[in-house]
């Protein structure tokens, strides 16, 4: 590996709008994206971990599968309204620095977590922590954008998302064994010192980082005039309105289905969580096939033939899932899910990063805020359906929903390509 990564310069016109210049001969220090993508490895890991403990959960706290779920959907909520305070606060004092604080915050809550004594307070606690984790990937996404160009940047992207797809998998395996092997707390203690190290880290590269890679903007006003004033001016976009109202939908359909499938192979397969839980963290090694694949596929298939194929990957898959009468056919349609899932997912990230170019910071946060909002409203709905439908009935909704939204999506690209 060198030294240092050049960052190179450009002016490209996309979607009918020239984008800014990208800093000029920025020298990074080794290190800086890679430990962005371990602090996002730590998040994603966070995302994932309590799905499997949700049999435990209920049987420990004496709750019904779908409160259990709580614990998903409190996260997922507190990371989404979050982005509307940490997206203008990265443009503020620099995205790096919040990022690594906010890893750093990151081990305190996961800490409270393991040590929640009743149900109420892991709420609590959970909540915390999705305010925490909501630091990490949204602004790393928008501190990309800053220092890469755009013909460069979605296999930066897709390289450091590699962080946070394996901590999906590593989520789900690690909720797993402890939900076979260990106690419910042990995975929350685990992760709070992962973060602490990680932290500790990121404020060290932070120290090092050229000007150029730590810009802010000078306060001008009342913050909170400023912050209603960037977020007006991203859904005053029609383009970033169509990107976020699609990445809501996106979570719910997607997400309210990955967070019940470790309890619907062992339920319905009668399989362990650990081993369930082995199976399903193959969504996470789809992803990393993305990741590792992304600029041939990006050049292949385009950005509408990602969408549309990876949208029906996934829809496919779960249906498999669903349907299949012996628990192994999930092993080969859960990678499967994941592959498409990212080939949709990183899709919609490259267009949130360039949907508003002079607020990249507020765009990316409202984006993330809608894709986690969609998360929370998707796993609370399923929960609410699963004592109608059972768990199968709740994926096989999924399904539906990933295939109307990938589909329309891609329509709509090409109509905005055909515009612009």
């Amino acid at each position: 590996m060198s030294q240092t990564t050049s960052i190179q310069t450009g002016l490209k016109a996309t979607g009918g709008a020239a984008l800014p210049t990208a800093p000029a001969d920025v020298q990074l220090p080794t290190g800086a994206i890679l430990a962005l993508s371990i602090s996002a490895f730590g998040s994603g890991i966070s995302m994932r971990v309590s799905d499997p403990l949700l049999p435990g959960l209920a049987s420990e706290f004496s709750l019904t599968l779908g409160h259990a779920a709580l614990v998903i959907t409190v996260f997922a909520i507190a990371y989404g309204a979050s982005q509307l305070i940490f997206g203008p606060l990265g443009d503020r004092f620099g995205k790096y620095r919040v990022i690594a604080w906010g890893t750093v915050s990151c081990a305190l809550t996961t800490g409270v977590c393991a040590m929640a004594p009743t149900f109420e307070l892991l709420l609590v606690a959970r909540a915390l922590a999705g305010v925490s984790a909501a630091t990490i990937i949204p602004l790393a996404m928008a501190w990309i954008g800053d220092v890469t160009s755009y013909e460069r940047r979605q296999p930066i992207l897709a390289k450091f998302m590699i962080g946070q797809v394996l901590g999906v998998s590593a989520g789900v395996l690690l909720g797993g064994y402890a939900a076979d092997h260990l106690h419910w707390r042990t995975p929350f203690e685990a992760i709070a010192v992962y973060f602490a190290l990680g932290g500790a880290y990121l404020l060290w590269l932070n120290a090092r980082l050229p000007a150029a890679a730590r810009k802010t903007s000078p306060p001008q006003g009342s913050a909170t005039k400023r912050m209603v004033s960037e977020f007006g001016q991203v859904l005053a976009v029609p383009w970033a309105r169509v990107v976020l109202l699609t990445v809501f939908a996106e979570g719910a359909a997607i997400f309210g289905s990955l967070a019940f499938l470790v309890t619907h192979l062992h339920q319905m397969h009668a399989i362990p969580l650990s081993m369930a839980g082995q199976v399903v963290m193959l969504f996470g090694l789809g992803g990393l096939l993305f990741a590792v694949s992304a600029y041939y596929l990006a050049h292949r298939l385009g950005e509408v033939g990602l969408c549309r194929w990876g949208g029906l990957l996934v829809a496919a898959s779960y249906a498999v899932v669903a349907l299949s009468p012996t628990w192994w056919w999930a092993i080969p349609a859960c990678f499967c899910a994941g592959l498409g899932f990212y080939m949709l997912h990183n899709t919609l990230q490259i267009n949130a990063t360039q949907m508003a170019p002079e607020r990249r910071g507020a765009a990316v946060a409202a984006f993330a805020a809608s894709y986690f909002m969609g998360q929370s409203a998707g796993v609370a709905l399923s929960g609410a359906l699963i004592p109608v439908t059972g768990t199968s009935g709740v994926i096989l909704l999924g399904a539906l929903g990933v295939t109307l939204v990938s589909q329309n999506f891609a329509r709509l690209m090409r109509v905005h390509r055909r515009k612009a």
